[in-house]
């Protein structure tokens, strides 16, 4: 039988990476500065983000390793 796999690392890699775009959008009732030094959705914006497209790595790795297997 021919099972169809979910995609399921590629939703959490666009989740991953539209959350990461979100945590840079400016917005001037944050309650901190964030590191970049602008008043973002989030206070840790550098370390957020890159934390965000790391783990959007991790699953597209993980993606090509599932698919390498079948």
């Amino acid at each position: 039988m021919n099972e169809k796999k979910s995609p399921i690392h590629l939703i959490f890699t666009a989740v991953y990476f539209s959350l990461a775009v979100v945590t840079l959008i400016p917005l001037a009732t944050a309650s901190k500065t964030s590191l970049i030094g602008y008043k973002a959705l989030c206070s840790f914006t550098p370390i957020s983000t890159i934390g965000l497209i790391l783990l959007a790595g991790l699953h597209i790795l993980l993606h090509k390793r599932s698919l390498a297997k079948i």
